[in-house]
């Protein structure tokens, strides 16, 4: 049986159906070509520049440690210490990627000029930390940038954990790095704020905030975080078993003549001096 044939213009519409189903698969693949190049770029590390310095040359970390033989024999259990490079250029990938380029330091038999003192300058440590950055530009910040105090001050960039005082399981460790500069918060008490267990950046945002003591959340929603608290049908609020409804009206709960003593108190069990 014979089929019958198509109208010229049915012919004609079938080939554009099949160069449009070309066309699409094309477009797909170039889009699924994209989109594994641009997820190949998202897990690949960038290398950022080293700082500058003018007429001189790397000479690599080997010949750092004929002079910063604790330093350069402790950086392998520094945090930064994950983030060099391997393969065939690792070696002018270490110190100097921090600190720039060495041979008119070694030169020089070690002259300070001669080399990047990220003390001198933040911009060192912002290179990579960018969102560190941004914070030291908010209204409430620790005078990082106005060189009053360095990165270096809470920070080890050279040993072991980043954060002064140890690990991620050593959280009063970590509260230590506070107490150089905050003693009056330090305690002991005899009541103390548990939050303070947690860790001081519970409350805090130590690099910068919009809200003043560098709390990471303004007013009493602070407070009401951790403080479980009970809204009754007529608009009344009691956090444990007292109303606080018209207390939080006065102001925040450290500035309203309740909690003034909100680290930790020696004499009242509700933080009051």
């Amino acid at each position: 049986m014979n089929r019958p044939s198509l109208p010229a213009w049915c012919v004609s519409l079938s080939r554009k159906a099949r160069g449009n189903r070309k066309k699409m698969l094309w477009i797909s693949l170039g889009c699924a070509s994209f989109a594994a190049a641009m997820i190949s770029c998202s897990t690949t590390r960038t290398i950022l520049a080293p700082p500058a310095i003018p007429g001189a040359t790397f000479v690599g970390s080997k010949a750092c440690a004929d002079c910063h033989e604790p330093i350069t024999r402790d950086f392998k259990t520094s945090d930064h210490a994950r983030l060099m490079a391997k393969g065939k250029n690792a070696e002018n990938v270490g110190c100097e990627s921090c600190h720039g380029p060495g041979s008119k330091h070694v030169a020089s038999g070690g002259a300070a000029h001669t080399i990047v003192n990220p003390n001198d300058s933040p911009e060192t440590c912002f290179q990579c930390h960018l969102e560190i950055r941004a914070k030291f530009n908010l209204p409430h910040h620790h005078p990082v940038l106005e060189g009053e105090i360095h990165c270096s001050n809470c920070h080890n960039p050279h040993k072991g954990s980043v954060i002064k005082g140890g690990g991620a399981t050593n959280v009063m460790g970590k509260n230590d790095t506070c107490f150089q500069c905050h003693t009056e918060q330090r305690g002991p008490f005899v009541f103390e704020h548990m939050a303070l267990r947690e860790g001081c950046v519970t409350c805090h945002d130590p690099h910068g905030s919009v809200n003043d003591k560098f709390l990471v959340v303004r007013n009493q929603t602070l407070c009401l975080r951790c403080h479980f608290q009970t809204q009754t049908s007529n608009g009344h609020l009691y956090i444990g078993n007292v109303d606080h409804d018209s207390l939080l009206q006065r102001g925040t709960c450290w500035s309203a003549g309740c909690h003034e003593a909100i680290h930790g108190s020696q004499v009242n069990n509700h933080f009051r001096y």
